[in-house]
């Protein structure tokens, strides 16, 4: 009995530093991820402040919805960090980066000054290249970021999602090369119910067991 005392009393701490840790990295993600939010949810007011000088054009909505939609799953699949006992400094250089990647993005949906464009039509499509390549790393990078959370947690998550992620960043580099709305609107649309079903079928519940 009194053997097994000071390795029960050491796993408790470790977990306990785990713990810390994962919290301390969580913060900082939290404030960057909330700055990406604060921007897509100030950017959509717009539309309903100057209706006029505002207008809402669908391909640059759908994309603003999506990334709504990802930046708050984002926060909520990254509890699965979680799950790492020992942070290295290389780990949270990378989610940092992520999230930073994710604020970039909302940037580019909603710039500072407009003043050089007519409305959001003719800014989307001068800017879809740096948007969809930004997307496409955003979709690759996940893939990354799933197997820093170990091969468990990532085979967890089925065959379909190295699918759906290499394919989203596929369509990524073929969208970006046409002007046509229809086109970019659709894409926007099915990466949107992909969310939402991914959301429904694998992270509808905060556990990362």
């Amino acid at each position: 009995m009194t053997s097994t005392m000071p390795s029960e009393a050491t796993a408790m701490q470790t977990i306990a530093h785990s713990a810390d840790a994962y919290f301390h990295v969580r913060v900082l993600i939290g404030l960057v991820t909330g700055l990406g939010l604060a921007r897509l949810l100030t950017g959509l007011a717009r539309f309903v402040q100057h209706p006029s000088r505002a207008q809402i054009y669908p391909p640059h909505l759908v994309w603003v919805i999506f990334m709504l939609i990802y930046i708050i799953h984002f926060w909520w699949f990254e509890f699965g960090l979680s799950i790492i006992n020992v942070w290295e400094f290389e780990n949270y250089s990378f989610v940092m980066l992520y999230a930073a990647l994710l604020f970039f993005i909302t940037t580019l949906l909603f710039p500072d000054q407009m003043g050089d464009y007519s409305g959001f039509a003719e800014y989307f499509m001068s800017r879809k290249h740096w948007f969809y390549s930004l997307l496409a790393v955003v979709f690759i990078i996940d893939i990354l970021d799933t197997l820093m959370k170990g091969q468990q947690y990532f085979f967890a998550l089925g065959a379909w999602y190295p699918i759906k992620q290499i394919g989203f960043g596929l369509l990524c580099g073929a969208v970006m090369l046409t002007n046509n709305a229809r086109m970019h609107t659709g894409f926007g649309l099915i990466a949107i119910f992909a969310e939402l079903w991914w959301i429904a079928s694998k992270f509808r519940f905060l556990d990362v067991s």
